[in-house]
């Protein structure tokens, strides 16, 4: 094009030329005559048409440029998204996902399957055939506190009982929305608690689950494996992470259970990113009640142990399929007359008399002492009142897997214990009596924060006010 516009520069230079050449010749020859000046201005208008016809070939050349140029960059373009898109991928990163689609992949958002008090959940369908919890996030402040830790917590990393967050979509004024996997078999709660309705069910001890009356049971094979997936999953989070990641609300609720029954760490919203140079963080205190480490009690900062405290809660509660803290008795609604059952304390006291078979789970059956002895041994490990004494994560991998020997547990003050209205050790057989049946709902993936004794909170002044 270039070249083609250069000749043709050249040959109206050429022509132009000639038609004044020979202008000035007639004019030698023919003077002022009347044939001149006819002949003069056929001689201009051929001119005037050489640069008319000059102007459209640069014209249509420059037009043709800027089209070339602009399909280039439009391929250019696509090439990078496809690019970046494939990159996006494969690094897992969150795609960016349009309001359309999240609204058409829930029907709406009519597919609700939990709800709480800043957020909802929805089951959806991508146009991939891909299905996903999506999260909406409600609030200004602290719906956007909430959207930032969970993004920033779990966006890039990568492990695979870890859930993974495919995306998100930003409303400006409105609701966000965070889009994750979702996992079919719901929150570990819901397997290791009884529910308030619903008839036993038994089990062979396989992978399968059977069903009556809308209760569920783990099986204690599967329970011991879900320990260890979630203490790899913590693990990664405080050892291998560039920067180390505190979940601060380690829960049943937050523990989803895939279609193979394993362990998925689920909702960071009330997570915290602590530095590698960092030996403690000051924060709100923030949690769910029955599984808060006592530092933040005494407000001298946390750590990954809190993490590990909560775990140890967390496993005991799986090994006696009942809350860690329950109400066992009460006086006519009043206050003052509640007594309350605190099970780690039981789970002590069960261990010294060698009697430690009663607090399992009546339910559960083909349970081996060794394994339980060694779950409760690493459970009162991680619920050591001094921080330092708790082991590592790594380490509780170790020792859940056998590779590490694990010693007797010191004895522990259990301020917690000190601090229910009337605490009062109970018989196993009522482990499963007096469940708190109000627990949160845990879909796939998300916190969902309803009124009960496992609700969660975030404490500003007191250990055991409300947020």
């Amino acid at each position: 094009m270039e070249e083609a516009l250069k000749k043709a520069k050249i040959v109206a230079a050429f022509l132009v030329a000639g038609l004044l050449v020979l202008l000035v010749i007639l004019w030698v020859f023919l003077g002022h005559s009347t044939a001149f000046f006819l002949t003069a201005g056929f001689d201009g208008v051929a001119i005037l048409a050489i640069f008319v016809w000059i102007s459209i070939v640069h014209t249509t050349s420059l037009d043709r440029r800027r089209m070339s140029m602009a399909r280039r960059s439009a391929l250019e373009g696509e090439e990078l998204r496809i690019e970046y898109s494939f990159l996006r991928k494969v690094a897992g990163l969150p795609t960016k996902f349009r309001y359309e689609v999240l609204a058409a992949a829930t029907d709406d958002f009519h597919a609700l399957i939990g709800r709480g008090s800043s957020a909802s959940v929805f089951k959806g369908i991508l146009d991939d055939g891909t299905p996903v919890a999506v999260k909406r996030i409600e609030g200004a402040e602290h719906g956007e506190r909430e959207f930032r830790s969970e993004v920033s917590a779990i966006a890039s990393v990568q492990h695979v009982n870890l859930v993974r967050l495919l995306g998100y979509c930003l409303i400006p004024g409105g609701p966000r929305f965070l889009v994750y996997d979702f996992i079919a078999n719901g929150s570990l709660d819901r397997w290791i608690f009884p529910q308030a309705q619903g008839k036993e069910v038994e089990y062979d001890g396989g992978s399968g689950q059977q069903m009556r009356g809308g209760n569920r049971c783990l099986p204690w094979r599967l329970r011991y494996s879900a320990a260890i997936d979630v203490a790899k999953a913590l693990a990664y989070l405080q050892h291998d992470c560039r920067a180390r990641v505190l979940h601060l609300d380690v829960k049943p609720e937050n523990i989803l259970l895939d279609e193979s029954f394993r362990a998925i760490v689920s909702d960071f919203g009330l997570s915290k990113l602590m530095g590698r140079d960092e030996s403690r963080v000051v924060t709100t205190v923030r949690g769910t009640r029955g599984y808060l480490a006592p530092e933040w009690l005494i407000d001298c900062g946390i750590s990954e142990k809190c993490d590990i405290y909560s775990y140890g809660m967390v496993l005991l509660e799986m090994v006696g399929g009942r809350r860690n803290v329950q109400l066992v008795g009460g006086g006519g609604g009043r206050a003052s007359a509640r007594r309350w059952s605190y099970f780690p304390k039981l789970v002590s006291e069960k261990m010294k008399e060698g009697r430690l078979m009663e607090v399992v789970d009546e339910r559960l059956v083909g349970v081996e002492e060794g394994e339980v002895r060694r779950l409760v041994d690493v459970a009162l490990w991680c619920i050591q009142e001094k921080a330092e004494a708790r082991p590592s994560m790594a380490r509780v991998v170790d020792m859940l897997e056998g590779r590490m020997d694990v010693d007797p547990p010191p004895e522990t003050e259990m301020i917690i214990h000190d601090l229910l209205p009337s605490s009062s050790p109970t018989n196993n057989n009522n482990n499963n009596q007096n469940h708190h049946d109000g627990h949160s709902i845990a879909a796939d993936g998300i916190r969902i924060r309803e009124p009960s004794m496992s609700m969660s909170y975030e404490i500003e002044m007191s250990f055991l006010s409300g947020r």
